[in-house]
């Protein structure tokens, strides 16, 4: 991992000169400016900064939920920045895992729906996705329930099952937006544990925006959004901005 743009285009994730601005009202907000980032496969990083510093919008870009106003990103040779609507929605389909907060779960459907719904884009036959549903669902732990309804379900379990919908496509990478952050702190671990695992032991990528320092711990690396520029914890630390 590096924020300085140096690591040249072998990275998994390559972001150069990314600027986003928005415009409310006559007024210019610029979010972010000239941020560079190398991500290699495999890597677990932690997003952190004040509310409104354009954590969420970085996400969004690296998703291809929204379009930066200058730079380009580049995922695993693809350089989406320009990709038209409809391509970067099937590259999103192939390549991002998204994991939110608020659990966005179908309450009318069962976990086991809620986690099919993604594949039900692809060409896999019914057999083959039953499979893959399966399979995600028991990495989550959740096997036994996967005929429950989300009412029926712990906070906790929810986030497993959104965290098992966001993995059954097996995705690059996963992009989790304060995936703790409705959760007591014992839910709030196991749910990091389960994260870990993905990492460590299914070699998945992850980019996590967090304001809790106890989740960002769980990171290989913690960059703080400073001024529209990322800054790694280290690098503040020294300049004496104590990590915050």
């Amino acid at each position: 991992m590096r924020v300085d743009g140096r690591n040249g285009n072998a990275s998994l994730i390559n972001v150069r000169g990314l600027d986003k601005k928005y415009y409310r009202g006559g007024e210019e907000i610029h979010v972010l400016q000239g941020l560079n980032l190398d991500v290699e496969q495999g890597e677990f990083i932690a997003f952190m900064g004040p509310s409104g510093s354009g954590k969420t919008t970085l996400l969004n870009l690296l998703g291809g939920l929204d379009v930066p106003s200058a730079g380009s990103i580049t995922v695993a040779g693809d350089e989406i920045t320009h990709m038209s609507r409809s391509k970067l929605t099937e590259w999103r389909a192939r390549h991002v895992g998204f994991v939110f907060q608020m659990y966005n779960l179908i309450p009318v459907l069962t976990a086991f729906q809620n986690v099919e719904l993604p594949l039900l884009l692809t060409k896999l036959s019914k057999a083959e996705r039953r499979k893959h549903v399966e399979i995600a669902l028991g990495v989550v732990g959740l096997s036994d329930r996967m005929h429950h309804y989300p009412r029926q379900l712990s906070g906790g379990q929810e986030q497993r099952v959104t965290i098992a919908r966001a993995i059954v496509s097996d995705p690059t990478f996963l992009l989790c937006d304060e995936p703790t952050g409705d959760l007591d702190r014992k839910s709030a671990d196991e749910i990091m544990e389960l994260i870990g695992t993905l990492v460590k032991q299914y070699h998945k990528t992850v980019l996590m925006v967090t304001h809790d320092p106890v989740v960002a711990q769980r990171a290989d690396y913690t960059l703080h959004l400073d001024k529209g520029a990322l800054v790694e914890s280290g690098a503040i630390a020294q300049a004496g901005g104590g990590g915050r």
